[in-house]
């Protein structure tokens, strides 16, 4: 299973500073000829501010469809096929007969057996009155008794053999491909057919353990499948699994969908969209990231010098990322020229070339 993170707008936040790429020196030609010679060590760059903004937020993933019920049909004995009561595909009742399995031994065994309980049973109550006479030993009486629920037991023994030779569907649902013929010999293990309840689809997927109090239960999903192009099937959160998987960091999360004209099969693919919510959220242009193996760091401008600051990422939008710890509203960082830059280095911010508005969004910025 796969995840992913979209967003509903695409917009990007207004530099605050000026565009322009950056050099090292005292200015570019033509836009900053004056620079004196303090300002020759600086590194020219490009700034952004961190702004508060409104995150139109979904999170999708790849799910894995599975019946509600699903169950393949053995037999419990090597035994040969006598009957099949099922068709490809047929819908059957729970307790319905599917097979009938070769029961003449058995019915010998359970016969043998009842025989020999029904005498020892009268034994045993011809006994009871001998015993108050003591025409018979107690250890005797004892030992009829014994005998008696012994064979009590093989005939109960017996008839569990008699009726695994008949399989019944054990709950109600649509049976697969028939896999053995009348005349068949089977062994335990062997597939029948499968059987699977599929009124109620299980919609199976993975997401990143950042989300795992973003999602509860009953909270509305849409899936959809390629083979049904334009059709949103929709359900609800179930439940989430109880472990986050140690190696991917990721979370199992199982929603039920109601699937009433079996369009969708155990099996399929899907992709899975949870209900959406808009929040305020601190955010600067990603350009503005300067990753080290696993950490995220951004150079804050303060004054004429930049400070290397770790931050904490949340979620993204095209061209814009959310930064959970280490930024405040109102701070500026280099979008621009970071390459050239180190913890305290000097720098001198110059104007973006015409494009003022390409860092920062428009309508849905909160003040």
């Amino acid at each position: 299973m796969g995840w992913a993170v979209y967003a509903t707008k695409h917009q990007v936040e207004p530099g605050a500073a000026p565009a322009g790429a950056g050099g090292q020196g005292g200015g570019r030609p033509g836009g900053g000829g004056g620079a004196n010679f303090a300002n020759a060590q600086a590194v020219a760059v490009v700034g952004a501010t961190a702004r508060m903004h409104v995150m139109t937020v979904g999170i999708e993933a790849i799910g894995t469809a599975v019946a509600n019920e699903s169950v393949d049909v053995t037999s419990k004995a090597s035994n040969l096929v006598t009957a099949i009561h099922f068709t490809d595909g047929q819908a059957v009742r729970a307790g319905q007969v599917l097979v009938e399995l070769d029961s003449a031994q058995v019915s010998a065994d359970l016969a043998a057996a009842q025989a020999d309980f029904t005498e020892s049973a009268s034994q045993y109550n011809r006994s009871r009155d001998l015993v108050a006479e003591n025409l018979v030993s107690q250890s005797q009486f004892d030992q009829l008794r014994g005998t008696m629920e012994s064979n009590q037991a093989r005939v109960a023994a017996a008839q569990s053999r008699l009726n695994d030779t008949v399989i019944r569907a054990p709950f109600s649902g649509r049976v697969g491909l028939r896999r053995v013929s009348v005349g068949s010999l089977i062994s335990p293990g062997t597939v029948i057919t499968t059987l699977d309840d599929s009124s109620t689809i299980k919609v199976d997927f993975a997401l990143p353990d950042l989300y795992v109090g973003a999602v509860h239960n009953a909270q509305a999903i849409i899936a959809r499948t390629n083979a049904f192009p334009g059709r949103d099937f929709r359900g609800s959160v179930s439940s989430v699994d109880s472990r986050v998987d140690p190696l991917t960091r990721s979370v199992t999360v199982r929603a039920l969908v109601p699937n009433a004209d079996s369009a969708l099969k155990p099996g399929m693919f899907l992709t899975v969209q949870l209900s959406q919510e808009s929040r305020e959220a601190l955010v600067v242009p990603e350009e503005a990231l300067v990753p080290e193996q696993a950490r995220q760091f951004v150079y804050l401008i303060e004054g004429e010098a930049v400070t290397k600051r770790e931050v904490r990422l949340g979620r993204r939008e095209p061209g814009l990322v959310e930064i959970v710890e280490g930024l405040r509203a109102g701070d500026r960082v280099v979008i621009e020229g970071t390459l050239k830059l180190r913890d305290g280095a000097k720098i001198l911010e110059q104007p973006a070339e015409g494009a003022d508005s390409s860092h920062a969004p428009a309508s849905s910025e909160v003040s």
